[in-house]
């Protein structure tokens, strides 16, 4: 018994301590929730290669800082189609935040209000597009996954259009659902959708393994393509984001199709493994959009140091999933406010130490990548 009190008493020490930088939210999530749910948050594709090497080609880049800079006045504020920012970095859309807190998707919209940010809401969010809307006065995107029945799709776009919402963001690398193996084993059941409550049956009962599996193939529409664009522009007056490129040939068409920002993503490592980690290849779709439209990236971003290396190398801002979630889980709103206020202080930072007073001065010579280095030692 005195060991198990020690125990308890150890583990609340921890709890109770503030985490240094985002990753201790993530050891504070994996104490706070249901094995399951931690696993649905953390878990990646198949070997989960992608995953771990989002965050591990970052620590490939090095900065190259410039010394004696007045650093007196350092400025993080950015535009987004329009919309000023306090920091070039943005929530991702992240499913089923319920499962990390009761409050969900409304605590995470009003944490990016109070950091004036940008959230983008999951269309499998377990608070309603209109419960979000209503909840805080943050500037709101709608994720959007089509489903087989257009004219579902066709609803949600257009509530998402008149409750205020800004942008369509239009995930393009899931024609099918990845394979989670985490929840394949742990036999995870979702709860329902809320956004397509009375419009799309969502319960759904798989053999084997996850519901989430089930549930996704049999309602997303595989056959969405590119020819499908103009049809989603014919519905809304909402700017459409593509989010899921990972080539400069995609990233070409994004342009033919009238896209108004392009967003880098490989899905967090949770679609196809052993696909590129997004900062590799964010400078090859950077040169193929040639300034056009806005470059975003999300995956594998954790620090300060990872948004900086991500602008040098072209993005105009980032989008953080996973520790949001992990915020979220082990301290409600106020959990998911101290991660985006760790990272704006830690890019702030970042920005003083290599010479720039405002995010328009970083630029490529603030980076070294591993092919930079390469070349650098043929000479």
């Amino acid at each position: 018994r005195d060991k198990r009190s020690s125990r308890s008493r150890l583990l609340n020490g921890i709890m109770a301590e503030e985490p240094v930088n985002v990753n201790g939210f993530r050891e504070l999530a994996r104490q706070t929730l249901p094995k399951m749910y931690y696993d649905f948050f953390t878990g990646g594709a198949e070997d989960q290669y992608t995953l771990k090497e989002n965050e591990e080609a970052f620590h490939r880049i090095t900065i190259q800082p410039r010394i004696l800079v007045d650093m007196s006045s350092i400025d993080l504020s950015t535009m987004v189609l329009g919309y000023s920012i306090s920091m070039p970095v943005m929530i991702a859309p992240t499913s089923r935040h319920k499962l990390a807190n009761p409050s969900g998707e409304i605590a995470t919209a009003r944490a990016a209000s109070t950091c004036n940010t940008i959230m983008v809401l999951s269309i499998s969010s377990t608070c309603t597009l209109e419960e979000v809307a209503a909840c805080c006065n943050a500037v709101r995107f709608f994720q959007l996954c089509v489903y087989k029945r257009r004219d579902i799709t066709a609803k949600l776009v257009q509530r998402a259009e008149n409750n205020g919402y800004k942008a369509i963001v239009l995930t393009g690398d899931s024609p099918r659902h990845g394979r989670r193996e985490a929840d394949i084993k742990n036999k995870i059941i979702i709860p329902e959708l809320k956004n397509v409550e009375g419009l799309l049956s969502t319960k759904i009962v798989a053999d084997k393994g996850s519901n989430l599996d089930a549930l996704a193939n049999q309602t997303r529409d595989p056959s969405f393509s590119w020819e499908d664009i103009g049809w989603l522009k014919s519905i809304t007056k909402l700017p459409i984001l593509i989010k899921g490129l990972l080539t400069h040939e995609d990233a070409l068409k994004a342009l033919e199709v009238g896209a108004a920002g392009i967003i880098v993503s490989n899905h967090g490592g949770r679609q196809l493994d052993y696909c590129p980690p997004t900062i590799s290849v964010l400078e090859e779709v950077v040169h193929a959009v040639g300034g056009k439209v806005p470059v975003f990236l999300d995956g594998g971003v954790r620090q300060g140091t990872d948004i900086f290396k991500a602008m040098a190398l072209g993005a105009q801002a980032v989008l953080v999933g996973r520790p949001v979630l992990y915020g979220l889980a082990a301290k409600g709103e106020n959990g998911v406010r101290r991660v985006l206020e760790m990272l704006k202080d830690e890019l702030e930072l970042t920005m003083a130490l290599s010479g720039c007073s405002n995010v328009k001065e970083i630029t490529r010579s603030h980076v070294r990548t591993k092919h930079d280095r390469q070349l650098l030692s043929l000479l």
